[in-house]
């Protein structure tokens, strides 16, 4: 399951808080309130039936790490700031929550990556991100990402 191939209809993903490739606010990190950020999703196709949302950091020492696993979203436009939009799976902080950035060193690029389903995805809450990729397979219409820095400011 590679949604960056051209075979998905793009969906843009913006954010009210920060521009593409641009500094995530600290409100958003460890640093802050740790809460996720506000999205907006356009170009939904009318065929999509729920979204799913991953949020990692593939700049993280050793390998990507996830910060959300969000599936079952009802499709809608917004995701809301400190909301949680649908069913959450574990992420690499041992929790079903957001986890904001939080890197060790340097700047970290974060991608929010938001995914049109022809389903709703059959998934126990609290599954690791292996169960929601396996699930998304086949059923990808549409895909999108907003790429977000954060450097701590704080040692």
């Amino acid at each position: 399951m590679d949604a960056r191939e051209n075979k998905y209809k793009e969906l843009v993903v913006r954010s009210p808080a920060f521009r593409a490739n641009e500094s995530i606010p600290q409100k958003y990190t460890c640093e802050g309130n740790d809460i996720n950020p506000p999205l907006d999703i356009d170009g939904i196709p009318d065929a999509v039936k729920s979204l799913a949302l991953i949020v990692d950091d593939p700049d993280a020492p050793g390998r990507t790490w996830l910060h959300w696993t969000v599936w079952n979203i009802p499709v809608t436009h917004q995701i809301q700031e400190g909301k949680i939009p649908g069913e959450q799976g574990l992420n690499d902080f041992g929790n079903c929550s957001y986890g904001g950035p939080c890197p060790p060193i340097g700047t970290h690029r974060y991608f929010f990556k938001v995914y049109g389903l022809d389903v709703v995805l059959d998934l126990q809450e609290g599954a690791s991100l292996q169960a929601p990729k396996e699930a998304m397979g086949g059923h990808i219409l549409a895909y999108g990402a907003l790429i977000g820095l954060y450097k701590k400011t704080k040692r």
